[in-house]
């Protein structure tokens, strides 16, 4: 018989998140919290926030660049086989980079963006299903409800699709929130990992908190030994 049998226990050996927030948040400096040997794939030339880390960076102009990225890993090359964190710093920008070269190579903008839709999500499964843990990070966009005039913030991503179908992606989808600590009256900056009035979020593990400390090495620790205790 060729296939081979496992447990849903035995299957979660690495985490997959995406976590949205506005600009200078932080989302970039969450990949230097993994605790592991991270690879960062990077868009947006603006790596100044890790400037006293070490960290493994693969610059990506095109998605010719991400998808030779893609294949060392997926093909374990020898200098892309010990990252155990692949981290993509964002998947926002590089959907703007994907939009532009579609515009380029179509007149019609709805067979630009029918094409940023294809790739998009092709490019974010690719990544998603390699057996490593993945990190991506995306902007936030707010829109207001029509009926109740409140504020709702979500992932965002150039084409209204890929922004609203990037969560169904991940089993954990994260907003990095500033708000201050009512005990030491410190700004700080947290993950909060369940929806709320508000904001868009989830944690499919059941193994977070409310609120969880901006240290992927934590979220990962805790998802993975619920998930093998």
């Amino acid at each position: 018989m060729a296939i081979k049998l496992t447990t849903t226990r035995d299957s979660v050996k690495s985490i997959k998140v995406l976590v949205y927030g506005q600009a200078g948040a932080g989302k970039t400096c969450l990949s230097a919290t993994t605790g592991g040997n991270a690879l960062i794939i990077s868009a947006e030339a603006g790596l100044l926030s890790l400037r006293d880390t070490d960290i493994a960076v693969a610059e990506v102009q095109s998605m010719d660049d991400l998808m030779e990225v893609y294949e060392l890993l997926k093909n374990n090359h020898e200098d892309f086989k010990d990252f155990d964190w692949i981290c993509i710093d964002s998947i926002s920008e590089i959907a703007e980079v994907v939009l532009n070269k579609a515009k380029k190579d179509h007149k019609d903008p709805r067979a630009a963006y029918g094409v940023l839709s294809e790739q998009m999500q092709d490019l974010v499964r690719a990544f998603r299903d390699l057996p490593r843990n993945v990190y991506m990070s995306a902007k936030m966009e707010k829109q207001q409800d029509q009926d109740t005039g409140r504020m709702l913030y979500q992932p965002s991503a150039p084409g209204a699709k890929i922004g609203q179908a990037l969560p169904y992606f991940f089993d954990e989808v994260f907003v990095l929130r500033i708000e201050k600590n009512p005990e030491t009256g410190e700004m700080e900056r947290m993950l909060q990992t369940q929806p709320d009035f508000n904001y868009q979020a989830k944690d499919r593990s059941g193994a977070l908190d409310y609120y969880e400390p901006a240290d992927l090495s934590i979220i990962a620790n805790k998802i993975l030994n619920t998930s093998n205790a």
